[in-house]
């Protein structure tokens, strides 16, 4: 028997590994053979055109998943999944036509085309419940549109390439555009969320007019299918943040301030099906917060933008406040103020209102209470992904947050001291892994500039300013997997740190990414403030 050819490993930071291989086949086998036999840690296996991106818990771990990936032979074929999805399509979209002139097809063929030959799903793509399908008739190929629509709306069907492909939202993008469906790509609500998953068979058909089934008969008993098909409908991406059975009413929101939602640790290992981790940009500062008022480490709590948030107990609560340095007000109903400590437990009685100011150091303050926040779960979390829609809303004046039932036996923390940040804020990187898409001195520019963070940064990225790195290969990646800490590079030369809320896949290089340790203090980090990469001990890697 011959020896498995050896894989092109490529380091993304210091818990993930990015496979090069030669085709689709290739990339389908191995995500099978991970999915069967993971390695020890494996958290996210992310398929893309010609990759395969592999994270794992720990950095320690890196290690071994690299060896257990040079023991793989790719070559061997990928069993094909017995699921069937059938669609129900009106061919009427705005690209028809031009699809039609493209291929030298009538639009008539060119429907006759998609609905003729089965696809399947073979990996997932930006979005929850998008996913690329192959197989279709290959004299549908096309490219994509030249300047990508700001808006393409849900249920749309289109072509791009060799793909196929269902928009599971509203969202930008470039695809040709050739027909619509009420098919619900994303259901939160469904035990599988996602209708469509890598090895899921699809076959179209066309109808003259959509039949859309009402969002509460999805929900009450489900819908009736024949073994092993699915019917289309419309729902929303997202559920709704209702209060849980059984839980009480504890805080009421009297100012959100610019921008705060309910985060825990996220959402790990669920990249395949194009949800990121999301969860508190500054990890550190949530486990804090929860440690000082005697919660498990990853109880849901308030992150706020800049300062300014203000609550009501409605029922006396022990709450504590860290990451950003905010003085905090506590007034009572009759108008004495008083001024808790930062990183430390307090008492917030029943009517009493907690104010945070804006910030002295930092930008996003952790609010815990005891107890926990217990809004309702989405996919095993609480936190609200900015990007994907999933979870709660940001918080708004008004909004009651229940909370969970005190951890029996557990006591509050010992107040401890805040962290300081530096300036710059010094944050460790791994380079790769597309450091060979720019030139010779690219890395170095990247570690010897004072970044400043621009004012356009939010919990998908901080954007940098400075000089721009050069590029030296023209176009652009086919959309691979990325990671939070990637230092993506558009064409502007001009970094981008991608942070909890980022895209699952991207298709601009990434230079280097920042080793996962370093990444709490990078939420911190307000419009202005400066930061230095240094390269990272050869043993992160």
């Amino acid at each position: 028997m011959s020896r498995p050819a050896e894989l092109l490993l490529r380091p993304v930071g210091d818990r993930a590994l990015l496979v090069e291989l030669p085709g689709l086949p290739e990339v389908l086998s191995l995500q099978a053979h991970l999915q069967e036999h993971p390695v020890d840690g494996q958290v996210d296996v992310v398929a893309a055109a010609c990759t395969v991106l592999v994270t794992v818990r720990e950095a320690r771990q890196i290690a071994a998943l690299a060896a257990h990936l040079r023991s793989i032979d790719p070559s061997l074929p990928s069993e094909q999944g017995d699921s069937l999805v059938t669609i129900e399509v009106q061919y009427d979209g705005v690209d028809l036509a031009d699809v039609a002139r493209r291929t030298g097809m009538s639009e008539e063929a060119v429907v006759s085309a998609h609905t003729g030959t089965p696809w399947v799903a073979a990996f997932g793509g930006f979005a929850p419940g998008f996913a690329y399908l192959i197989g279709g008739d290959p004299r549908l190929e096309v490219p994509r549109q030249d300047s990508p629509r700001t808006v393409v709306p849900a249920g749309s069907v289109a072509l791009a390439g060799p793909y196929s492909a269902v928009y599971p939202r509203e969202s930008p993008g470039g695809w040709q555009l050739i027909g619509r469906t009420a098919v619900v790509l994303w259901d939160t609500h469904r035990a599988e969320p996602a209708l469509i998953r890598p090895g899921t068979t699809v076959r179209f058909t066309a109808v003259r007019e959509l039949v859309e089934i009402p969002e509460q008969a999805m929900h009450v008993g489900g819908l009736s299918a024949a073994p092993g098909t699915a019917v289309a409908s419309v729902v929303p991406g997202s559920a709704a943040s209702t209060r849980p059975a059984g839980a009480q009413g504890g805080l009421t929101v009297v100012d959100p301030g610019l921008y705060s939602t309910v985060q825990d640790l996220g959402r790990p290992g669920l990249m395949d099906l194009g949800v990121a981790g999301a969860g508190a940009l500054d990890r550190a500062a949530l486990r804090q917060a929860n440690r000082l008022v005697g919660n498990p480490a990853g109880s849901a709590v308030i992150e706020s933008l800049n300062g300014g948030l203000a609550l009501e107990a409605e029922e006396d609560h022990v709450l504590a406040v860290t990451g950003a340095e905010v003085d905090l007000t506590v007034r009572t109903p009759d108008g004495v103020e008083r001024s808790p400590s930062l990183c430390a437990p307090f008492l917030l009685r029943s009517g009493e209102v907690l104010r945070q100011s804006p910030p002295v150091a930092g930008l996003r303050a952790y609010t815990a209470v005891r107890g926990g926040f217990a809004t309702e779960q989405v996919l095993g979390s609480r936190s609200t992904d900015s990007l994907s829609g999933l979870g709660p809303p940001a918080l708004a004046r008004g909004t009651a947050l229940p909370v969970g039932q005190e951890r029996p036996g557990s006591a509050v923390g010992e107040p401890e001291a805040p962290r300081r940040a530096g300036s710059p804020e010094v944050l460790r990187v791994v380079p790769g892994p597309r450091d060979d898409w720019f030139d010779d001195g690219a890395v170095a520019l990247l570690c010897s500039t004072d970044w400043a963070v621009s004012a356009q940064s939010n919990r998908i990225g901080l954007r940098l300013t400075g000089p721009a790195l050069t590029r030296t290969r023209e176009g652009e990646l086919p959309s691979e997997g990325t990671v939070r800490g990637a230092l993506q590079v558009p064409p502007s030369g001009l970094p981008l740190l991608f942070l909890a809320d980022h895209p699952v896949t991207g298709g601009y290089p990434v230079i280097a990414v920042v080793v996962s340790a370093d990444l709490d203090r990078a939420a911190q980090l307000p419009p202005g403030a400066l930061i230095r990469f240094a390269l990272a001990g050869s043993g992160s890697a």
